[in-house]
């Protein structure tokens, strides 16, 4: 049987699908018609968050049982054409979490203390020391959009700095969210108490849009948003207004509704907002955990095991 990985891999996952016995090619960066023909035969298709699954490239493969996401998000997968297609869809949640974790606590540290402007100025030459003054986190309470994997290490995190932490998770009941670190809260009273508001849910049609300008208006003045989740959840232009008029006093960005971010974005010119190119669960650790964690799934899969972590059921 035969595997394509479709966008980088760490080796370690490429290592696993060849001791198991199967086929490997390896062709990352295909444009859509080239991809669409490399599908032939293949049994297995591995992905990150770059290739497009689609009704098209479905139509094009002509063996294909399993999709990997190597990784958690599937925003870039038509799930209910894979369902039609008779093909399996996995991902592998909770291998990237601590990172994406770590890099939410990390970018509240960097909005508070000005840590980006700071860097860039002293190596243009600046001296910003008055025009930087930063907040403190001890004392201050964060507000936690999705209490899973991410969202409850980012609640240990902060209470570790001393923070009080606020949780909402439509899918957890109260005494869930508190085993996981958090008074639960509605999502009006989450945005009327917290500094610092992180989200941690996936993209779906609920969520996208999540925070325009109305949900702005009900945060509590001098709030800071963090979004290390999926761009979209965020409407960027109401950010930028609400930022602009003082409603907030700074956001801090891993994702964002186009990528790479378009150089006439907004935010680019926004002093208080800290930006970074989608690194959530870019770390040597979380590449290694979620490339090993895809290959024993699908190998598992594709010599009659379980479909682990599916989250679909083709009929048969």
């Amino acid at each position: 049987m035969k595997i394509l990985v479709s966008d980088p891999l760490h080796e370690k996952g490429v290592e696993i699908f060849k001791n198991e016995g199967f086929e490997v090619e390896v062709k990352t960066g295909l444009d859509p018609e080239a991809l669409k023909a490399a599908m032939a035969g293949v049994d297995g298709l591995v992905i990150r968050s770059a290739t497009k699954v689609t009704a098209e490239l479905l139509a094009a493969a002509d063996s294909l049982k399993v999709v990997g996401r190597a990784g958690t998000g599937l925003d870039n997968v038509d799930i209910p054409a894979c369902t039609a297609k008779g093909v399996i869809v996995m991902n592998t949640p909770g291998q990237n979490s601590n990172a994406a974790a770590e890099l939410a606590m990390g970018h509240i540290f960097a909005v508070s203390r000005h840590i980006g402007r700071g860097n860039a100025g002293v190596k243009q030459g600046k001296w910003e020391k008055k025009q930087l003054r930063g907040r403190e986190l001890k004392g201050k309470t964060l507000g936690i959009i999705g209490l899973g994997n991410i969202g409850r290490i980012l609640a240990e995190l902060a209470t570790g700095c001393k923070m009080s932490v606020l949780g909402f998770d439509p899918f957890m009941d109260a005494e869930a969210i508190k085993a996981r670190g958090a008074e639960p809260v509605s999502f009006d009273d989450l945005l009327a108490r917290s500094d610092y508001v992180s989200i941690h849910v996936p993209k779906t049609k609920q969520t996208a849009g999540l925070f325009n300008a109305a949900t702005f208006a009900k945060m509590k003045d001098g709030a800071i948003l963090i979004n290390c989740a999926r761009g979209g959840i965020v409407v960027e232009e109401d950010l930028c207004a609400a930022l602009e008029q003082g409603k907030l006093a700074g956001a801090a960005l891993d994702v964002f509704e186009v990528e790479p971010l378009p150089a006439n974005s907004r935010l680019l010119y926004a002093d208080d907002v800290v930006c970074t190119p989608h690194l959530g669960a870019n770390t040597y650790e979380a590449q290694e955990n979620v490339a090993v964690a895809v290959a024993n799934q699908m190998s598992r899969f594709l010599k009659g095991g379980p479909a682990e972590f599916a989250v679909n059921a083709p009929a048969k």
